[in-house]
């Protein structure tokens, strides 16, 4: 009795620890992608340019890089467990992160140097891009504002610590989706006063980017990777 419970102990003990590795694995690839696109390009290609958005990177020679890291984020989404919400909020998230990889935005210019597809998406794939980028941040700030910071028994100081960061990740997940539907409605009214000082700045790869470190600074804590319970 006493090897069955201690086996036990030992496969749930595993089970934990394969759980938080999948939360890591989550964060760490949300952080890494704007970094490892710009600096892939920078550094094996000639081109010299940050691109005007993250998505765009498809069309680099790092776009197989950019579809790779998404499909894992979308495996690393679709083996998460949880309770029923959870279940379904990664699910959502899975499909919304295979949308963004496989239904890629208009890109650059067929000519442009950075363009090493030599073509362009379609205005129907772009939109389907567009949705489901939108669809996905929504869901993982659902993640930070509403699930991960749930508990199942006493709040502990650690706890307290946690969800603060999840509500900021959140919150700064939502403002930067509220930030580039503004700066999109700007470029779709013409507004150049406005888009023109702007657009060297590149805000739309500057906001996807913070809305990701957020998303993965979220789950790197959900993993317990900072401010874990005693």
């Amino acid at each position: 009795m006493s090897n069955i419970s201690t086996d036990q102990h030992s496969i749930n003990n595993d089970l934990v620890i394969s759980f938080l590795n999948i939360r890591r694995a989550i964060g760490v690839l949300g952080i890494s992608l704007p970094i490892i696109m710009v600096l892939g390009v920078l550094i094996l290609t000639d081109c010299n340019a940050v691109q005007p958005s993250i998505s765009d990177y498809y069309y680099t020679r790092m776009g197989s890089v950019f579809v790779g890291v998404m499909c894992a984020v979308a495996l690393f989404l679709f083996c998460y467990k949880g309770y029923k919400k959870d279940w379904i909020a990664s699910k959502l998230a899975c499909f919304f992160a295979l949308g963004v990889a496989f239904f890629p935005t208009m890109g650059p210019d067929k000519a442009n140097v950075c363009n090493y597809l030599g073509r362009n998406s379609t205005n129907t794939t772009s939109l389907i891009h567009y949705v489901s980028a939108t669809l996905f941040f929504l869901t993982l700030a659902f993640f930070c504002l509403f699930l991960f910071t749930k508990t199942s028994g006493d709040i502990t100081p650690e706890k307290i610590k946690r969800n603060r960061i999840y509500r900021i990740c959140g919150y700064t997940i939502i403002a930067c989706i509220v930030l580039l539907a503004l700066y999109s409605l700007a470029i779709e009214l013409k507004l150049w006063n406005i888009v023109s000082p702007l657009r060297g700045w590149k805000p739309i790869f500057v906001l996807e980017a913070l809305a990701l470190w957020a998303f993965g600074f979220s789950w790197l804590t959900k993993g317990e990777f900072i401010l874990k319970d005693n």
